[in-house]
C-alpha cells in the first residue's frame, strides 16, 4: 500500500456527481490516472450501498496499492475491507472515529483554519483536508477560506496536508504557489473528458 506521506493526489469518487453503477467505472479511471488515495463520499446514501460500493471500488484500489477512505461512517470498517475514513470537522472526533472502527485504520480529518488545523494534529489525525480554498458545490454554505494560510500550515503541521475545495485546473498554479504540496480534486477529474489524463496533467504541475 502506498505511504500516506508519500502521497500527493487524492481523489474522490463522488455519488454527488455519479450514479452507483458508474462509481466503480470512475474510481478504476482515477487510479488508472494514478491517484495516491481514493476516497468514496456518498452523502445520504444507504449504508448497505455505500458498504457495497466500498467492496467492489476497494479490489480496485488494493491491486493498485492505493488506501480507500470512506466518507463518514468509520463503523463501517468494522465491516468493509478500506484503510480508513475521513470525518468532517463538526462531526466525531478522531478518537470517536477510531472507537467507532474498532481497528487499526486511518482516520482524515476535514479543517477550515490554521487552528483547526493543528487542533487536528494534535488530536491524532493521521491527515487533515485544508479547505475549502475556493467555493465549491460540495460544501455548499461554506465559505472559501482562500490561499492565505496554506504556507503557515504546511510548514508546521507535521501529517499530510491536503488542499480542498474547487481546485481545477485553472486554479491550480496559485494553489501550487501558495505552497501547497497535496491536493484533493472532485469535479475537476470526475467531469474531465479523459479522467486519466486530467489526473496525470495535474501530477505534472507539481513537477519543477
Amino acid at each position: 500500500m502506498k505511504p500516506l506521506a508519500a502521497a500527493r493526489l487524492y481523489g474522490i469518487v463522488d455519488l454527488g456527481y455519479l450514479s452507483a453503477e458508474t462509481a466503480p467505472v470512475a474510481a478504476e479511471r482515477l487510479l488508472e490516472g494514478g491517484v495516491d488515495v481514493l476516497q468514496l463520499r456518498a452523502k445520504g446514501a444507504p449504508l448497505q450501498l455505500i458498504a457495497d460500493l466500498a467492496r467492489e471500488i476497494h479490489g480496485l484500489t488494493r491491486a493498485a496499492g492505493v488506501p480507500l477512505i470512506l466518507n463518514d461512517h468509520p463503523g463501517l470498517l468494522r465491516d468493509v475491507p478500506a484503510e480508513g475514513a475521513h470525518v468532517g470537522h463538526d462531526d466525531m472526533s478522531v478518537a470517536e472515529a477510531r472507537r467507532a472502527a474498532g481497528r487499526e485504520c486511518l482516520i482524515g480529518k476535514s479543517t477550515h483554519s490554521f487552528e483547526q488545523a493543528l487542533a487536528a494534529a494534535a488530536n491524532g489525525a493521521d491527515y487533515i483536508g485544508f479547505g475549502p480554498l475556493f467555493a465549491t458545490p460540495t460544501k455548499p454554505g461554506r465559505l472559501p477560506i482562500g490561499l492565505g494560510d496554506i504556507a503557515k500550515v504546511c510548514s508546521t503541521v507535521k501529517i499530510p496536508v491536503f488542499c480542498i475545495g474547487g481546485i481545477k485546473p485553472g486554479n491550480l498554479p496559485e494553489v501550487i504557489a501558495a505552497s501547497a504540496q497535496r491536493v484533493v480534486i472532485v469535479s475537476g477529474w470526475l467531469q474531465a473528458d479523459d479522467i486519466p489524463s486530467a489526473v496525470r496533467a495535474t501530477r505534472a504541475a507539481f513537477t519543477p
